[in-house]
């Protein structure tokens, strides 16, 4: 019979115990090994949450798509009685021509002031203002009613936009040569960020609202801006000799920005988080505007200088057809129907308005409006809320 000290059976009894612990079967491991990290019992685990946005600015829906609440007839309980009608600002004769876009007939002339630019949904939807840019003032319309109120003065009003959280607007004060943060509602200055850059004229925000970037028109340089200081924290210079930089968009996946560029004739596609070098991609003469369709897939690309529109497919990340206007014309700026099946832009040295079938790209109807119509709004159109310009909804 084997004899056993204390000691032994301490040390015996030990390494049973460690070979016990060891001889769990693989199944035991692999169920173990499974629910590390998991939810208990009952308990939903929660998906990845949302990167936190600028303060106040409404969550966004799907990080996948930012444009995913301009779906089709997806509109706003405060613009759903509002007529449908596109507003177009005609620049030199100073008045805005109203398009009912069933019969594409001009049914109303509303007279604005000095050299209209651009008609701005607001932020909360409820206003529309017309951007007297020699006028020095900006002319609210009540879209429910069509009717025009008095005028408000801001001076040098090129362009407006609205911080993502409806705190500020943003004035593009494009010959001041400063990007001008005021009271939404009231228009009064709160701040003033004078620039360097020449023609500041169009923009648009990041995924989360913290910054957007800032096309300088005259001296082909781009700005990023940071939102909440409301300071100006990058700016480079375009490597295109004469470079004229126009519309700003961001792609649906928030990834990657489209600047339009009228004599490089192309967009310059630019990683804003880095704010590196960006580069050229060419679509066609005087390359202009850029429109979301509403299924968040292509992007539409006017091009004023030969009267084309390129069509982007985002997916395929690159350009996938491109439609002629009969008879020519000068494609500018513009918009998409609520319904998505019609793209709008204004004909800017031909007078005219332009509807084009967004599915054949057949051109539905060519418009007679005043002189020099340019920014013009197709409203109202889904969305929670505008970024402005001609319309920027997320």
């Amino acid at each position: 019979m084997l004899h056993l000290t204390k000691r032994s059976t301490i040390l015996l009894a030990a390494a049973l115990l460690a070979a016990l612990a060891g001889c769990g079967t693989s199944s035991d491991r692999a169920t173990d090994n499974s629910t590390k990290g998991a939810a208990p019992p009952g308990v939903t685990k929660k998906k990845p949450a949302t990167p936190p946005g600028l303060p106040g600015m409404p969550p966004v829906l799907d990080p996948k798509d930012i444009y995913s609440a301009n779906r089709p007839g997806n509109l706003s309980p405060v613009v759903k009685g509002f007529p449908s009608r596109v507003y177009v600002p005609n620049t030199n004769s100073n008045t805005v021509s109203v398009i009912d876009p069933a019969t594409y007939k001009v049914v109303e002339t509303i007279p604005v002031g000095i050299q209209p630019q651009h008609v701005v949904p607001s932020w909360d939807l409820k206003t529309l203002w017309v951007n007297n840019n020699r006028g020095h003032t900006l002319t609210p319309i009540d879209p429910a009613t069509g009717v025009a109120g008095k005028p408000v003065e801001v001076h040098d009003p090129y362009n407006l936009y609205f911080t993502p959280n409806g705190k500020h607007a943003i004035v593009m004060a494009s010959l001041d040569r400063e990007l001008v943060f005021r009271d939404p509602h009231t228009m009064d200055r709160v701040h003033t960020e004078p620039v360097s850059c020449y023609g500041v004229n169009h923009a648009d925000f990041s995924a989360d609202g913290k910054y957007f970037i800032v096309s300088c028109e005259f001296s082909g340089e781009l700005l990023k801006v940071d939102t909440e200081k409301m300071k100006v924290i990058g700016q480079q210079k375009l490597l295109f000799e004469g470079a004229m930089p126009q519309d700003v968009k961001i792609s649906p996946d928030g990834k990657t920005f489209y600047i339009a560029d009228m004599m490089a004739h192309g967009m310059w596609v630019l990683d804003g988080e880095k704010f590196t070098e960006p580069k050229l991609l060419p679509t066609g003469k005087g390359c202009h505007g850029l429109y979301i369709s509403r299924d968040s897939k292509e992007m539409y690309v006017p091009n004023r200088g030969e009267g084309s529109i390129s069509v982007f497919d985002f997916a395929q990340n690159k350009l996938t057809k491109k439609w002629w206007l009969p008879d020519g014309g000068s494609p500018d700026m513009g918009g998409v129907s609520s319904d998505g099946k019609v793209l709008w832009l204004s004909g800017r040295y031909d007078s005219e308005v332009y509807a084009i079938d967004t599915t054949t790209g057949k051109q539905l109807a060519r418009i007679p409006v005043g002189g020099g119509p340019h920014g013009l709004a197709v409203y109202p159109q889904p969305g929670r809320y505008s970024l402005g310009h001609t319309g920027v909804f997320r």
